[in-house]
């Protein structure tokens, strides 16, 4: 059964698949999906093979059955307050990891810091939205990225609208076949999460 968590911003819920506890994965959602996109699950399947515990939250908009996403400053304000309560119990032994996929990779990112992550999985970062026409081009979010200061890992799709981020210096980027959903090539996605998660495991321990 998921874990109901009280946040200042109402219920979230955590989905947990418990592993060998060498460490923990804590996975957000896009801004109008759930925890069942497929790219959060390949990520999820990879880490409990390598032993390592996963938590899918769903932020409180979710849980009432809204889409329209809540502002930022609320997203931030519920992900620190799920990982606060699930990192000394249920989550609790080894290196621990925040991500998500797209809107979720960016809370992940912005919040770093404040819950004291060993790194960061980005699925689909939304590096700048397409420009409409007639309109000037948005702002790129590429400092969010630029701002996580431990090891990070993004997956993005070769064609996704949103762009493709940099390599960086703790930052590795996957280029994999497919658009912003990521749901094209799973194998390439699993090898490139696996590869990642075990070398961050090896440097944690």
């Amino acid at each position: 059964m998921p874990i109901e968590i009280a946040t200042p911003y109402g219920p979230a819920r955590a989905h947990l698949r418990r592993a060998a506890g060498r460490g923990a994965l804590v996975l957000g959602h896009g801004a109008g999906g759930g925890i069942l996109a497929r790219d959060l699950v390949t990520a999820a399947d990879v880490a409990v093979s390598l032993g390592i515990s996963v938590a899918l939250v769903e932020q409180p908009y979710r849980v009432a059955g809204r889409r329209s996403p809540a502002p930022a400053h609320q997203l931030d304000a519920v992900w620190i307050a799920v990982v606060e309560r699930l990192r000394p119990t249920e989550l609790a032994g080894g290196p621990l990891v925040v991500g998500g996929r797209s809107s979720g990779a960016r809370v992940a990112c912005r919040t770093a810091a404040a819950t004291d992550a060993d790194g960061v999985l980005c699925l689909a970062f939304p590096l700048r939205p397409p420009t409409r026409q007639g309109k000037p081009a948005p702002p790129s979010r590429l400092a969010e990225l630029d701002a996580v200061t431990v090891p990070t890992l993004v997956v993005q799709g070769e064609r996704d609208r949103f762009g493709i981020p940099p390599v960086g210096p703790r930052r590795s980027v996957a280029v994999v076949r497919g658009d912003h959903a990521l749901r094209s090539d799973q194998g390439a996605l699993a090898d490139a999460v696996r590869g990642w998660l075990s070398r961050l495991s090896g440097r944690a321990t």
